[in-house]
C-alpha cells in the first residue's frame, strides 16, 4: 500500500531491479535446510544429523523438536492429502480454527485473497514468512478493517515444506507473531525438468480446474539454479449449479414494483409480469400480497451468486546461488505472481432516487412513490456481464551472501528482501443518469427538497437491451498497492563450553520499511456514478529497526534452556514507539526417547496500518438488533420485531493515529515420546492472551447503551449518552422513509479489548514396514480449544466465546491420514473431522462433520507417474436451512461436493 512519494518510488522499483541482479549473480538461500533423514531400521545409529534451522529459532539444531511445538507439512503431503495449493493445506490444519472470509466466501472485501486464522485470533495475528522473510500485506484490508497476508500466490511445486509454530514469537520475528508463525520454505535445488499437468472438476458440475507446472534446475561448476512456472485456470461455481440453492426460499425477490410511500401499498402493474415472465429462466411471476402485487422471482439471487470465484493465475519462482572460493555463497531468488479473479454476488438493481431517500414526488399522481427494478441477465447480455474483476500482481525478491566468519566457526547471513503487491479492481456501477433513464427528466424539488418527476409507467415495465444497459452503467476502476522491504544481518555460533555442552548464540539486526496506498476511482467523488458516499485515497508508511539475540544454554546433559530477546522500534504518523519482546524455553530429556518441554513468551503487534491511516470506511453488519425500538415497543429481545435483523445496519469507521501496540503473552507445556524411528507422539498445551487488542467499537454495545440511556439505566447527560447520541445516527421520527430507524453507526478502532484462548494439540505418526505388503504410515493431528474469552472494555463482563452462538470458530479439528506404499503404487486416505459450529440462525449447533479425501499414485516408468485424487469421496455437502437461502454454512463449508482430479507428472533428465 502507500508511501512517502520521494522514498517509495525508489523502494517500489528496487525489488524488481534487485530481482534481475539476483538472478544474474546469486542464488536463493532458503532460511532453512531440510531435516536430516532418520536411520532406517536395522541400520544402526544414523550418522550425525545435519543441523537445521527450525521456525521459532535462529540457532541450528540437530532435531526438529524444541521447546515449542512446530508442525511440518511436506511438499509431497500437499498432493497426497488432496490439497490443491499452499492455502488449502494451511486452512485445513487443525491449528487453523478461526472462521475466515476467503475467496469463496461470496460477498467480501477481499474475494481475490485467502487468509488463515490460527487459534481463532484473526488473520492479522499470524505472521506469514516466505523462506524466513516477510512478504507484503494484501493491499485491501480484510473485512475493511485489518491487514493480512494473501496465501494465494505461492507455487506448490517448489514447496519443500511448511512449518507452523503456534504461540508468541515476537522475540524472534518481531510484530504480528502473536498467534503464531507460518514459514513456507521453498526448495533449494533440482536436477532436470519436471512437467506436471493436473485437471478435474466436481461430479455435480461446475468449478472445473486445470493446472500446468514446469519445474527444473541444475548446476554448472559453482553455479546452481532452480525455476518453477505454474499456470492455472478455474471456472466459477454458481449457486444455480446446485439444486439445494438454485431457488430462494420463502418470499421471492422483487423484480419489478411500484409503491406508495404513504400507504405502503403496491400499485398493480397490469400484464407487466406476464410480459417479463421469461426473465430469470422463465421464473418471473406476479406475486400478490395484502399490500398489493409486484413481479418477483425465486431465482433472482441464485442466478447471480458465485460460490466459487473464477480464477486465472500465473506464478513464477526462480533462484540462483554461486559459491565463491572460501565457502561464501551469493544467493538470490525472485517470485512473481499474476492473478485474475471474478465473482458476482448481486445483480444490477435500481431503486428510484437511491441517493435521496429512495422516493420521489410523482407529478402525475401527486403521490410520493418508490419504484424498483432488478435487471435480469436476459436484458444485459448474460449473467457474467455484471461480474466484478480483480487483477493482482505480486513480487518478492531476496539476495545477499552467507558463509563463515573468517577465523571462526560462526556462520552469518547478510541480505536484502523486498515484496510488493498491486491489486486493480473493476466493479460495475450505476451511472448518475439512471434515475432519468427510468423516470424521465427531473422537474425540480418540492418544498421539502424531494425530487419531482413525471414518469411514464410503461418505461418501468419495458425490458432493457444490452445497449441501454451500457448507457446507464460503467466500471469503476480502483488501484491498491502495498510494499515492504528489509535489510538484515544475522550470525550464530558457539560462545563457550559448559560441562554439559556448548553455549550457542544467535544475533540479528534488521531495518525495514513498509507502506500502502489505496486509490479509488476519482469519478466516484465527481458525481459520475449514482452514489453519494465519498471514497477517499488512503496511504501510509512506517519504518522499523530491530536488534535481537537468542541463546541456547545446556544446563545439564538432559536439560537445555533457550532464551531470546528482541527490541523493535516503529516510526509512523509522526510518532515513534518501541517494544521489547522476550521468551524462554526448557527442554528436559529424562530418557532418550522422551522430551518434556515448556515455554513462555511475550509478543506484540504494531497497530494495523489500515486502522491508523484509514480516512473513511463503509460497510454493513451481517445482522443487528435495535434495542431502543425494542424498548419503546415494550418487547423483549427474544420476541422483538427489531432483533437480529439481516442484513444489519450500515457502519462508518475512521482510522486513529493514537492507537498503541497490542501486547500478548503465551505459554505452553508438552511431551514428545519417540521410542523408535517408526513411532512418535506429542501432547502440547497452549495458552495465548492479548491485551490492548485493537478492534472497532462494538456497534452492538453502542446500541445497548443507547437503549439504556432511554430507559434511564445510563444517566441521560452522562458522557456515555452524549457519545452514543453522536454515534448512532437515525432517520427522523417523522421521516417519510424508514422513520426512526438506524441510518448508520459511527465506529472507530480502540485499544480496549482483551482476548484469551487455550487448548491442546495432539500429534502422532506410526510407520509399519512389512515384507510382502509394503509400508504403511498412519499420522494425525488434533486440536481442541479449552477456552476462548473476550472483553470489549475494562470493567465489562468477560464473554465466553465458545458458548456464544455468534462465534463461528471451530472448537476442535482432527486430521488423520493413512499412506500405503507398495511397489509402484502409493495410496493415501485422508480424513478431516470438524467440530460443531453455530447454525446461520445462531440458535443451535450444527452436527460434527467428516470429510474424506483419497489419492493414489502409480509410477508408470521411473520418469512418469499418474495420480488420481478424489476430495470429499462420499460427496457430502453440509446443509443449514436455519437461515434460509443459500442453505449451507457459508464460509465454514463448501457447496462444491465431490471433486476429482487426474495428475500426470513426467521427469526429463537424470
Amino acid at each position: 500500500m502507500a508511501k512517502n512519494p520521494m522514498k517509495t518510488t525508489h523502494l517500489r522499483l528496487k525489488p524488481l531491479a534487485a530481482g534481475v541482479i539476483a538472478l544474474l549473480c546469486g542464488q536463493a538461500a532458503q532460511a532453512q535446510a531440510p531435516a536430516a533423514a532418520a536411520a532406517a531400521p536395522g541400520q544402526g545409529a544414523a550418522a550425525a544429523p545435519t543441523a537445521v534451522v527450525v521456525t521459532g529459532s535462529r540457532i541450528p539444531r540437530a532435531t526438529l523438536e524444541g521447546p515449542s511445538a512446530v508442525t511440518v507439512i511436506t511438499g509431497d503431503e500437499i498432493t497426497k492429502q488432496g490439497y490443491k495449493n499452499v492455502f488449502d493445506a494451511l486452512s485445513n490444519q487443525s491449528q487453523n480454527s478461526g472462521f475466515v472470509q476467503g475467496a469463496d466466501f461470496g460477498n467480501t472485501h477481499t474475494p481475490s485473497a485467502n487468509a488463515i486464522s490460527l487459534r481463532g485470533l484473526g488473520p492479522n495475528h499470524t505472521l506469514i514468512l516466505l523462506n524466513g522473510h516477510r512478504i507484503a500485506d494484501f493491499p485491501i484490508a480484510y473485512e475493511g478493517t485489518v491487514n493480512f497476508t494473501n496465501l494465494a500466490n505461492i507455487p506448490s511445486s517448489v514447496v519443500e515444506r511448511i512449518e507452523i509454530l503456534s504461540g508468541g514469537a515476537s522475540a524472534i520475528y518481531g510484530s504480528d507473531a502473536i498467534a503464531g508463525v507460518v514459514n513456507v520454505i521453498l526448495k533449494k535445488q533440482a536436477e532436470g525438468i519436471d512437467v506436471n499437468l493436473k485437471a478435474g472438476s466436481t461430479t455435480r458440475g461446475g468449478g472445473a480446474e486445470q493446472r500446468l507446472q514446469i519445474t527444473g534446475g541444475g548446476s554448472v561448476d559453482r553455479l546452481n539454479g532452480l525455476f518453477s512456472l505454474e499456470l492455472s485456470e478455474r471456472e466459477p461455481l454458481w449457486s444455480m449449479d446446485r439444486d439445494f440453492m438454485s431457488a430462494k426460499d420463502g418470499l421471492p425477490t422483487i423484480v419489478l414494483s411500484r409503491k406508495s410511500l404513504k400507504t405502503g401499498n403496491y400499485y398493480d402493474l397490469g400484464d407487466s409480469c406476464d410480459v417479463l415472465g421469461d426473465l430469470y429462466q422463465h421464473s418471473t411471476v406476479k406475486y400478490a400480497t395484502k399490500k398489493g402485487s409486484y413481479c418477483a422471482s425465486a431465482k433472482t439471487r441464485p442466478t447471480y451468486w458465485t460460490t466459487q470465484t473464477k480464477n486465472s493465475s500465473q506464478n513464477f519462482f526462480g533462484s540462483l546461488n554461486y559459491e565463491l572460493p572460501g565457502g561464501t555463497v551469493l544467493f538470490g531468488d525472485l517470485l512473481l505472481a499474476s492473478n485474475k479473479s471474478e465473482n458476482n454476488t448481486r445483480g444490477p438493481a435500481w431503486t428510484s432516487a437511491s441517493t435521496a431517500g429512495n422516493y420521489f414526488l410523482n407529478k402525475n399522481t401527486g403521490v410520493y412513490e418508490t419504484w424498483t427494478k432488478y435487471i435480469a441477465p436476459e436484458e444485459i447480455g448474460g449473467v457474467e456481464r455484471y461480474n466484478r474483476q480483480w487483477q493482482d500482481v505480486a513480487s518478492a525478491v531476496s539476495f545477499g551472501a552467507r558463509g563463515k566468519l573468517p577465523g571462526s566457526s560462526w556462520a552469518y547471513e547478510a541480505g536484502y528482501n523486498a515484496s510488493a503487491y498491486q491489486s486493480k479492481n473493476h466493479s460495475p456501477r450505476a451511472l448518475a443518469n439512471i434515475d432519468a433513464f427510468f423516470l424521465g427528466p427531473k422537474l425540480g424539488l418540492d418544498a421539502s427538497g424531494v425530487n419531482i418527476y413525471a414518469p411514464d409507467p410503461a418505461r418501468l415495465s419495458r425490458r432493457l437491451t444490452p445497449a441501454e444497459f451500457d448507457s446507464i452503467t460503467a466500471n469503476s476502476d480502483s488501484r491498491d498497492r502495498s510494499w515492504v522491504n528489509n535489510v538484515s544481518l544475522n550470525a550464530n555460533g558457539e560462545l563457550f563450553q559448559l560441562p554439559a555442552g556448548a553455549v550457542k548464540l544467535a544475533v540479528l539486526a534488521e531495518a525495514g520499511r513498509q507502506g500502502f496506498r489505496q486509490t479509488p476511482d476519482a469519478r466516484i467523488n465527481q458525481g459520475v456514478f449514482n452514489t453519494v458516499v465519498q471514497s477517499d485515497e488512503v496511504a501510509g508508511t512506517r519504518g522499523r529497526h530491530a536488534v535481537g539475540a537468542e541463546a541456547s544454554v545446556p544446563l545439564l546433559e538432559q536439560l537445555n534452556a533457550n532464551l531470546a530477546g528482541r527490541y523493535d522500534r516503529y516510526k509512523f504518523a509522526d510518532r515513534s514507539e518501541g517494544k521489547l519482546a522476550y521468551n524462554g524455553g526448557l527442554e528436559w530429556r529424562p530418557a532418550k526417547s522422551l522430551l518434556v518441554r515448556g515455554n513462555y513468551a511475550t509478543s506484540f503487534r504494531a497497530p494495523d496500518m489500515n486502522y491508523i491511516f484509514q480516512a473513511r470506511g463503509n460497510g454493513y453488519y451481517a445482522s443487528s438488533t435495535d434495542y431502543l425500538r425494542c424498548a419503546k415497543a415494550g418487547q423483549s429481545i427474544d420476541n422483538c420485531d427489531y432483533a437480529n435483523v439481516s442484513p444489519g445496519f450500515d457502519y462508518v469507521q475512521y482510522g486513529s493515529k493514537e492507537l498503541k501496540s497490542e501486547k500478548g503473552k503465551s505459554f505452553g507445556a508438552g511431551l514428545v515420546w519417540s521410542p523408535s524411528a517408526d513411532f512418535d507422539v506429542s501432547l502440547d498445551y497452549w495458552n495465548i492472551k492479548i491485551d490492548d487488542l485493537v478492534t472497532n467499537l462494538s456497534a452492538d454495545r453502542l446500541l445497548r447503551d443507547e437503549a439504556d440511556c432511554y430507559s434511564g439505566a445510563n444517566a441521560k447527560g452522562s458522557p456515555t449518552c452524549v457519545d452514543v447520541a453522536n454515534r448512532v445516527i437515525r432517520y427522523a421520527a417523522d421521516a417519510p422513509y424508514k422513520p426512526g430507524e438506524v441510518k448508520q453507526v459511527l465506529v472507530n478502532p480502540i485499544n480496549a479489548a482483551y482476548q484469551a484462548v487455550s487448548g491442546i494439540d495432539i500429534a502422532f505418526k506410526y510407520a509399519l514396514r512389512t515384507a510382502g505388503y509394503g509400508r504403511f504410515v498412519w499420522s494425525g493431528n488434533f486440536s481442541k480449544s479449552f477456552s476462548k474469552k473476550s472483553r470489549q472494555f475494562p470493567g465489562d463482563p468477560i464473554n465466553d466465546d465458545l458458548a456464544d452462538l455468534t462465534n463461528s470458530d471451530w472448537p476442535n479439528k482432527l486430521n488423520t491420514s493413512l499412506n500405503w506404499n507398495i511397489g509402484d503404487w502409493s495410496s493415501t486416505l485422508f480424513l478431516s473431522r470438524y467440530g460443531r459450529v453455530p447454525n446461520a440462525a445462531q440458535t443451535a449447533l450444527l452436527n460434527t462433520t467428516t470429510r474424506v479425501n483419497a489419492s493414489t499414485v502409480y509410477r508408470i516408468t521411473p520418469r512418469t507417474s499418474l495420480s488420481l485424487i478424489v476430495n470429499n469421496v462420499f460427496d457430502k455437502i453440509k446443509t443449514d436451512t436455519s437461515g434460509g437461502w443459500p442453505n449451507y454454512p457459508v464460509g465454514s463449508f463448501s457447496p462444491a461436493g465431490r471433486q476429482v482430479w487426474l495428475e500426470l507428472n513426467h521427469h526429463f533428465g537424470s
